[in-house]
């Protein structure tokens, strides 16, 4: 019987020669994701992706799953139990958004040490002005909550603007680029000493609301927080307190608790935060670096059979 595997996403000709090359044996095949093929999904044992309405199929006794390569780094919205349950082996994309997140982390700070958010307001309304406050990134101190691939391209170029890089991780073990990192149970002494704090955390049940009103109390007096990681490791209300009271001097956020953004909610008013609409990871590269993690990982699955790369701890849930 020939053994397949099911892709969601659109993939050039040559990328899926690419697969084909390193899966002798195997058939690959484009799936629908708004009408998917359940029969042909339940013969699949290895999915690249996800699609709506596919899990009881995929999670059934006789499915012939074994691995799930997801196409995104957040695995918060599947059915982790029951593929723990289950046996499946599932890996997700982290590292290919490196590169641009890491971008849109320095946007945010360059905005704002710059005042250029301002600038952009400014030209709109034809106004000539500067209240001098400028600043630059030289000797600030940047806080990173999550030291994985995000927060490591981040420390790894905040060097570069000559920035002092403190790091929060579960372990707290060394990483190259920062000057310390703190284990996440130090969180209020690490932000305590932040110009920047930067949350690249993934969502799980200890992140769940990590950054609150106790958090952000203990965030340095006109200091700026950038979220870039999940919407729902941050307590919105208190983040808007916080920004209400003057004791954050701005956010940068592209991820939200509720998205899309109601057009109604408070922070699109507030001057002082500057929205992205969770686009920070996108890329014309996107495509490309999922195919490179797949290709190394299917080399690694046929030669042991487990994928290395990016290979989730169900008991930690990343």
């Amino acid at each position: 019987m020939t053994k397949s595997i099911i892709y969601f996403q659109p993939l050039t000709s040559q990328q899926q020669e690419s697969i084909r090359a390193v899966a002798p044996g195997y058939t690959l095949l484009q799936g629908n994701s708004k009408n998917p093929d359940l029969q042909q999904l339940g013969e699949a044992e290895i999915v690249i992706g996800w699609a709506k309405g596919i899990s009881d199929t995929l999670l059934r006794p006789d499915s012939a799953l074994r691995w799930l390569q997801t196409w995104s780094a957040g695995i918060e919205k599947l059915p982790l139990e029951r593929l723990a349950e289950r046996g499946i082996l599932l890996t997700n994309a982290t590292g290919v958004h490196a590169e641009p997140i890491s971008a849109v982390i320095f946007g945010f700070m360059l905005l704002f040490t710059r005042n250029l958010h301002i600038a952009v307001r400014n030209q709109q309304n034809r106004l000539w002005h500067s209240d001098g406050s400028e600043s630059e990134l030289s000797g600030k101190t940047a806080v990173i909550a999550g030291t994985g691939a995000i927060g490591s391209e981040t420390a790894r170029i905040a060097k570069a603007f000559r920035m002092k890089t403190i790091g929060v991780s579960r372990s707290g073990h060394p990483v190259a680029d920062f000057d310390q990192v703190f284990t996440t149970d130090h969180l209020q002494e690490a932000v305590s000493q932040g110009d920047f704090i930067i949350n690249s955390l993934p969502l799980t049940d200890e992140t769940q609301h990590l950054f609150n009103s106790t958090i952000f109390s203990a965030f340095k007096q006109g200091s700026y927080y950038i979220n870039i990681g999940r919407g729902d490791t941050t307590n919105t209300e208190d983040l808007i307190a916080a920004l209400t009271s003057g004791h954050l001097r701005g956010a940068g956020l592209d991820v939200f608790e509720t998205e899309p953004l109601p057009q109604d909610h408070p922070l699109w008013a507030m001057e002082q935060v500057i929205i992205t609409p969770h686009c920070a990871g996108v890329t014309d590269r996107y495509t490309e670096r999922v195919v490179d993690i797949f290709i190394h990982n299917m080399k690694s699955y046929l030669e042991t059979g487990t994928p290395t790369r990016n290979l989730i701890d169900y008991s930690r849930q990343y």
